[in-house]
């Protein structure tokens, strides 16, 4: 299931994108909608729900957690599309395969990219401490936004797997257990050491 809603993000992700010929206003429109259900959102129903398997859509008029996660995941990468001259998603390379060219990082692999070479990583490490610190997904899906904004502000060229992100965001939405094994799996990445320090004890 997982992959199925990783393969309907990326869809979505490069419909907007359109080759370098974004869709201007729908990312506009999902930049400041918070929920798939807000007036805002609706901009974007056409691209969205048409890339959705008719089993994940609502039949009561209230968001599904397939709903949630994909437009959540679509919304972060519109956030830092904006800043961007450049495709800010891309696929992680799994397979290492000299075929695939994208070079992709999961969000909290960036973050931790990002961390290592930040003068001040405090502000970054609050973020993802309240996140990790949570198992409400609108509280998560609120602390993404704070981390997109400290990623534009940065200008990195990072590009990140959001189709992947949706995928978490799906598992995280489906108990107690499974957002458990999210959140250690995000927080593995942030706090993964680079292994500069073990190579300079070494010197």
């Amino acid at each position: 299931m997982a992959f199925e809603i990783e393969k309907a993000t990326e869809r979505i992700i490069r419909q907007l994108y359109n080759n370098g010929d974004t869709d201007k206003a729908s990312l506009s429109a999902l930049r400041s909608a918070a929920t798939i259900d807000g007036y805002r959102a609706q901009k974007v129903w056409p691209i969205f729900l048409s890339n959705l398997e008719e089993k994940w859509l609502s039949r009561t008029g209230k968001a599904t957690t397939a709903e949630n996660a994909i437009f959540a995941s679509v919304r972060m990468y519109a956030l830092h599309q904006q800043a961007s001259d450049y495709c800010a998603f891309a696929r992680k390379n799994y397979s290492k395969s000299e075929e695939n060219t994208e070079h992709g990082l999961e969000l909290f692999e960036a973050l931790n990219k990002l961390k290592q070479t930040a003068d001040s990583p405090e502000a970054l490490d609050r973020r993802v401490q309240a996140l990790l610190g949570t198992n409400n997904f609108v509280a998560v899906t609120d602390q993404l936004v704070h981390l997109m904004q400290i990623i534009k502000s940065k200008k990195t060229g990072i590009q990140i797997d959001y189709a992947r992100l949706a995928g978490n965001l799906y598992k995280f939405q489906q108990g107690y257990h499974q957002a458990n094994e999210v959140r250690l799996h995000w927080g593995e990445q942030y706090y993964r050491s680079n292994g500069k320090k073990n190579s300079d004890k070494k010197n």
